[in-house]
């Protein structure tokens, strides 16, 4: 219980002593029954704008918590009790909805106040920009920014930058970097709103930069981190992991969107060691490894082929969300740990809501297990158990698993009957299993659906002249080659990596451009010709 000897004694208290909503109620009783409210209008006014300042100090920066109706009505209340609100209120009360996700209700009493004429100052721009940001209103920002250089506070920094993350939002990248680029005064919220707006908008080159412009003292985590997700996000993972090394050189302190960001990279190129070293500082550096961090290190782990490790920093984790589970699942998936899985799923089911990832990660785990009577049972129960819906991804693996399986015509009646048409992965898959199984009738439909929907799709063709050569069609099979031909089309070629004594080396399909590729191709020929002495 808050109580004050002395009149005197509120405004400070309100500033100092009122750690919740619960005191500022027992406070503004105080002000009620002392009379205070019918003194003077400026002390009353001064009194009544402390309540909702120091209310205002006691929210929390949630955007996307849902505002509790008695927080704005209260305030709303206390409010409307100012006989003549300074522009100083009017601000206040601005900023209570944007810290509330009202952005609607603070444009509402900024043109209140504009319509009593009274001046807005440097700090009201900037709250109304917020709500601006929050609607993704793009002409009432125009309107702010036209109001703003009347009133001669576009050379504000903090205006500017509000204003830069408006256009951003907005999609309007453009217009943003004319902010950018005009302002007279910038610090690193300037340079980090910049390039956040060009990273969401996947404009990396320009992105790095401002980034490159930008002098090193004014960066921080947040613009390291800023530029380490966008390569990340773009798939430059070895430009993400160059720039890593530069941070490490620079001794610049490591946020975890920057671990998440490399460890992604790590993952993607196979960098299994230098992955390995960023574990290692998350450790030496104590970094509390939360759900967002413990999803990414299984993912890393798990793609690098150290499913074992992915494990145990999984079943470590007292904090595992639904991305945790599905990325544990699809790396047990993508190792062939069908059962192990299919116990694992079981096991998130208890507590956790299973998406559409989550029986994408399944399904293909069953496909590689050749779980054919688990599969089809999951998949059964999607809808009517679990209320995930299909997607063409799910049936593109049923349709999988019931090839490679041999079972074409259930394949083929599951396709005909889905409620949507299917896609090149959906026959694609059918396709596969016909080459498995020497299904040429059956191939020859599915081959005819993916060139409909993707002509230039050079894969098709390759399997088709496979399909026909092993069922020793030769006219089918020149006129497949010959149609690929006319068509000019291009398979795409497989590329893959291998990282040997801290060095990662590329493989493109037919070239020979590695160094020792004739030391390379020696050894395949010498291990082709003992495998056809062997079957001798």
């Amino acid at each position: 219980m808050i109580y004050c000897k002395q009149s005197t004694d509120l405004l400070c208290t309100l500033k100092n002593q009122c750690k919740s909503v619960k005191h500022i109620y027992q406070v503004h009783a105080q002000i009620i029954t002392r009379g205070l409210l019918s003194l003077h209008p400026s002390s009353a006014s001064r009194l009544l704008t402390a309540i909702i300042h120091t209310f205002n100090s006691l929210l929390p920066p949630a955007p996307h918590r849902p505002p509790h109706p008695i927080s704005y009505h209260y305030l709303h209340s206390v409010f409307n009790l100012i006989s003549s609100p300074s522009t100083f209120c009017w601000n206040t009360i601005i900023r209570s909805h944007t810290l509330l996700s009202l952005p609607e209700n603070a444009l509402f009493f900024f043109i209140q106040m504009r319509r009593r004429c009274v001046p807005p100052d440097a700090h009201t721009f900037p709250f109304v920009l917020k709500a601006c940001a929050q609607l993704n209103e793009l002409s009432m920002a125009r309107t702010i920014q036209c109001q703003s250089l009347k009133h001669g506070f576009m050379s504000d920094v903090f205006v500017c930058n509000n204003l830069v993350h408006v256009y951003c939002n907005c999609g309007r990248i453009g217009d943003a970097y004319k902010v950018f680029d005009e302002s007279v005064e910038r610090d690193v919220v300037s340079y980090n709103v910049i390039l956040d707006g060009f990273v969401k908008g996947r404009e990396i080159e320009r992105a790095r930069q401002v980034f490159d412009e930008m002098p090193i003292s004014v960066r921080d985590a947040t613009t390291w981190g800023t530029m380490l997700a966008g390569y990340a996000q773009t798939k430059h993972y070895d430009q993400c992991l160059s720039l890593y090394d530069q941070m490490l050189v620079l001794s610049v302190p490591h946020d975890n969107v920057s671990i998440v960001s490399v460890l992604s990279a790590c993952g993607q190129m196979g960098e299994l060691e230098k992955g390995k070293r960023v574990h290692d500082h998350i450790r030496r550096s104590r970094i509390q490894i939360d759900s967002f961090l413990c999803t990414t290190l299984v993912d890393f782990y798990a793609k690098c082929g150290s499913i074992e490790t992915a494990q145990g920093i999984f079943e470590a984790s007292p904090d595992k969300n639904l991305f945790t589970w599905n990325a544990m699942l699809v790396g047990l998936a993508m190792h062939g740990y069908g059962e192990m899985l299919l116990n694992y799923f079981s096991e998130m089911v208890k507590n956790i809501k299973p998406d559409g990832v989550t029986f994408l990660g399944v399904l293909v785990g069953c496909s590689h297990a050749g779980l054919i009577n688990e599969a089809r049972r999951l998949f059964g129960e999607m809808g009517s158990v679990y209320g995930v819906p299909k997607e063409l991804k799910h049936y593109g693996c049923m349709a999988d698993i019931l090839a490679r399986a041999g079972l074409i015509k259930e394949a083929m009646e599951m396709i005909e009957s889905m409620p949507m048409s299917g896609d090149v992965f959906v026959w694609g898959s059918l396709l596969g299993g016909c080459r498995l199984h020497g299904n040429v009738e059956v191939a020859e439909k599915a081959a005819a659906r993916i060139m409909e929907i993707s002509p230039e799709d050079g894969g098709v063709y390759s399997t088709m002249a496979d399909i026909y050569a092993n069922a020793k069609r030769w006219d089918d099979l020149t006129k497949i080659r010959r149609l690929r031909d006319s068509r000019k089309v291009k398979k795409n070629a497989g590329c893959s990596l291998i990282q040997l004594d801290g060095v990662t080396h590329e493989f493109i399909a037919g070239d020979d451009l590695h160094p020792q590729s004739d030391e390379i191709y020696l050894v395949l020929n010498s291990i082709g010709q003992h495998q056809y002495q062997m079957q001798i």
